[in-house]
């Protein structure tokens, strides 16, 4: 058990699983609900987090998605320690650092989903997806509190596929809130066919015909994250996906991703994912 009072710096990036004396969960896993398993979804949940409620999930199999019902806790994203407040949403693809905690003192009422996801299909949460959402609206979070009220009230069949079914169709709306911005939309189809490329702000401004500004305040708008932040996002997903499905050497996968170094491209991996890129790889 670590320390009760868990800041960002000492929570250990190790898979963790601590919820206290104190904290209430309700979840529903995929095992129990065939319609979950149908909608490739693992497990739902809602928490009342208290500390030393935290989770660290090194490699998980597939999208995640969490929802700030009330109060704050502190989430890891893009490799940062951030605040997740009430009406926010976070989201992350699948086989990468995921972690989060509450806060001393702070009550954190978090509903969440966890999908299930092999390698070889399209994840719900991809390149495109916001790191998070900022006006969040609860819609998350009625779902799974109407499912969870069917679950343990009558358990029709026929309400639980109407509960699930809207859960899914929610997840994939969060996941793509882009697709009315196609020109946001090709500017990172491009980026991500040619990572390696010099990609500066200016550039990305220039191929969607706008300001360097106007870009940087559609990308938050739109991703939660800077043009540049993105762009490293999805160098980042690519350097994954070699690693994975080649024996390519640092030295190779480096300029193939946009980085002048091994040793260049081994620091920003290591501060995005939480280990080294042979870590990663070791660890398939």
């Amino acid at each position: 058990m670590h320390n009760a009072r868990l800041m960002p710096a000492s929570l250990p990036l190790v898979e963790t699983t601590i919820d206290g004396p104190r904290t209430k969960r309700w979840v529903l896993e995929a095992g129990a609900c065939t319609e979950l398993a149908a909608c490739r979804i693992a497990r739902v949940g809602l928490d009342d987090c208290a500390t030393p409620y935290a989770r660290v999930r090194l490699r998980p199999a597939g999208s995640f998605f969490l929802e700030a019902v009330e109060g704050e806790g502190r989430i890891l994203l893009d490799g940062r320690w951030q605040r997740l407040r009430s009406g926010e949403l976070s989201m992350a693809p699948p086989r990468g650092l995921n972690a989060f905690h509450a806060v001393p003192g702070r009550r954190w009422v978090i509903a969440w989903v966890r999908c299930e996801e092999p390698p070889w299909i399209r994840p719900l949460v991809g390149a495109g997806s916001p790191v998070r959402l900022r006006a969040g609206k609860g819609e998350m979070s009625r779902v799974i509190g109407g499912l969870r009220d069917e679950w343990e009230g009558a358990r029709d069949p026929r309400m639980v596929h109407h509960w699930i079914g809207l859960l899914h169709g929610l997840l994939q709306r969060f996941a793509q809130p882009w697709r009315g911005q196609e020109r946001l939309w090709h500017l990172w189809e491009e980026v991500g066919r040619e990572p390696a490329k010099p990609w500066t702000l200016s550039m990305l401004a220039a191929r969607v015909h706008m300001s360097s500004e106007h870009l940087r305040r559609l990308c938050l708008r739109e991703l939660g994250r800077t043009p540049v932040q993105q762009l490293t996002y999805l160098r980042i997903q690519r350097a994954k996906d070699l690693l994975e499905n080649s024996d390519d050497k640092l030295e190779a996968i480096a300029p193939a991703v946009g980085y002048l170094s091994a040793l260049v491209f081994s620091r920003a991996f290591k501060r995005w994912v939480g280990c080294t890129p042979s870590e990663y790889r070791g660890g398939k």
